[in-house]
């Protein structure tokens, strides 16, 4: 659904974009992330056709974003961080207005404006005044305006940027019920959100792309080596947890064992595997035998702030971008 192969987007002697490549399959969800200035927003500009490229190329639904630019923008749904909305207008009047700029047949534009009204949630306002709604509302508003003429595509900047906890989940859940039918670009500085809205994350720094994959995929490659979290207990009496620590470190391919906590007679370690062991079977098998309860296994995972501080930092932006797939 979007392609970009080696796109390059230069000011003068600034190059904000370099030789930069990606692709979104159709119905994904993607996080667009990276630092102040590192060429996000250029990118984004570039695809929505408000900027041309220097070189490479990008294609939209099909269409080369330099040839057929008209064909893009038929095809996208724009929602910048400030939603582009006329505050003396009522909702439903500018509703209307949008679906007419975007060439929405006559017969089309009532049923299409009361379809967009009642999935992002303003039908209750639609006759209020947009200058009078809550940020939240007027968010919602925006989306609706994004996608009144039903697009392929839908390229949302800082969706949630200002918004109260209540309203960040709403939108959220807005955003993930628009996937399938429509392609989304995610682009955000709160780092939770890409993980709990995005199936993919494309990480740019200083004009490059450092990483795109899941975030599942990036921990995996980060780490190289595998971090279980461990519960156990005695079936009677109390375990002390030196034993269960001496015992974890003798399991085949451990590599550190840490204790952490003690609650409820339960006793928590995080264990480390050596590079590329996968321990989790071999740790069950050693906890059962050895007669005790196991109450948690699983992996412990890099948050996304910390996979992107790892590549976006100086000295690790060049080893992780030889990994990029």
């Amino acid at each position: 659904m979007i392609r970009v192969q080696d796109l390059t987007k230069r000011y003068a002697r600034t190059v904000a974009v370099d030789n930069v490549s990606f692709e979104v399959e159709k119905g994904q969800i993607v996080g667009f992330l990276g630092p102040n200035g590192a060429g996000k927003t250029t990118t984004m500009r570039v695809l929505t056709c408000f900027l041309p490229p220097t070189g490479g190329e990008a294609e939209v639904a099909g269409f080369n974003v330099a040839q057929k630019p008209m064909e893009v923008k038929k095809r996208i749904g724009y929602l910048p961080e400030t939603p582009p909305l006329y505050p003396e207008m009522e909702v439903i009047e500018y509703l209307n207005f949008v679906g007419r700029l975007k060439g929405i047949p006559k017969a089309q534009l009532a049923e299409r404006v009361k379809e967009v009204s009642e999935r992002c949630n303003v039908a209750d306002v639609s006759t209020k005044l947009i200058g009078k709604l809550s940020k939240g509302y007027r968010q919602r508003v925006g989306l609706a305006q994004a996608i009144i003429h039903n697009p392929d595509v839908l390229i949302l900047d800082e969706p949630t940027a200002g918004l109260d906890p209540k309203q960040i989940i709403e939108t959220r859940e807005l955003i993930k019920n628009l996937a399938g039918d429509h392609t989304i670009i995610l682009s955000t500085h709160i780092l939770p959100e890409v993980e709990q809205t995005c199936e993919k994350v494309i990480i740019i720094n200083k004009g490059k792309v450092v990483a795109t994959d899941s975030v599942e995929n990036l921990t995996s490659r980060l780490r190289g080596s595998e971090s279980v979290a461990v519960e156990v207990s005695a079936k009677d009496g109390e375990l002390p947890a030196q034993n269960v620590q001496q015992r974890l470190e003798q399991v085949p391919g451990v590599s550190r064992v840490v204790y952490r906590t003690a609650r409820d007679g339960k006793l928590r370690f995080e264990v480390e595997s050596l590079q590329g062991r996968h321990i989790r079977p071999e740790i069950a098998r050693s906890v059962v035998e050895a007669g005790w309860n196991l109450h948690e296994l699983h992996p412990v995972a890099f948050s996304l702030e910390e996979i992107f501080l790892e590549l976006t930092s100086s000295d690790k932006s060049a080893q992780a971008s030889g990994a990029t797939q």
